[in-house]
């Protein structure tokens, strides 16, 4: 029987515009050859390749090259890119504290409602209630998939 699986781990991914610094940072090698061919098929070939655990592959400007747990580099097409992933919402630091409390399996024990430990933690901040009120589509994905937190501006 077939089963439906969702991805849990997080990937870093940067879109390649072959400029000379990501080329250095993950060693993309450039075949300029093939703009030396007669042969006019030869013109499609792409120019650039990174290597994966799987060998050199190809990538071109525009695509993604994403970054796994392990260090691991691989390209992925712009178009599956924006089909499979999604970048993770961010949150203020006092959110992300407020679910890094609630999320805690002693705190969710204790408390029957997330709110009821917000009143506790935070009860002299009214910004993250605000802050979740109007904004719980995100509130909401950033507690199942993971967030980032809010830089200081």
């Amino acid at each position: 029987m077939i089963k439906v699986y969702r991805k849990t781990a997080t990937i870093k991914a940067e879109q390649f515009d072959e400029s000379d610094e990501m080329i250095d940072k993950y060693h993309v090698r450039c075949d300029t050859e093939y703009m030396l061919s007669d042969d006019p098929l030869e013109y499609s070939a792409v120019p650039y390749q990174i290597e994966t655990l799987e060998g050199w592959e190809n990538i071109n400007v525009g695509d993604w090259i994403a970054t796994g747990v392990n260090g691991e580099h691989w390209p992925i097409a712009d178009d599956v890119f924006k089909k499979t992933y999604a970048e993770l919402p961010v949150v203020p630091k006092a959110v992300a504290d407020y679910m890094k409390y609630c999320k805690n399996p002693i705190n969710l024990f204790f408390h029957s409602a997330l709110y009821e430990a917000f009143d506790e933690l935070f009860a002299a901040s009214h910004d993250v209630e605000h802050w979740i009120d109007h904004n719980s589509d995100v509130f909401a994905r950033a507690w199942l998939d993971g967030y980032v937190v809010e830089e200081d501006e």
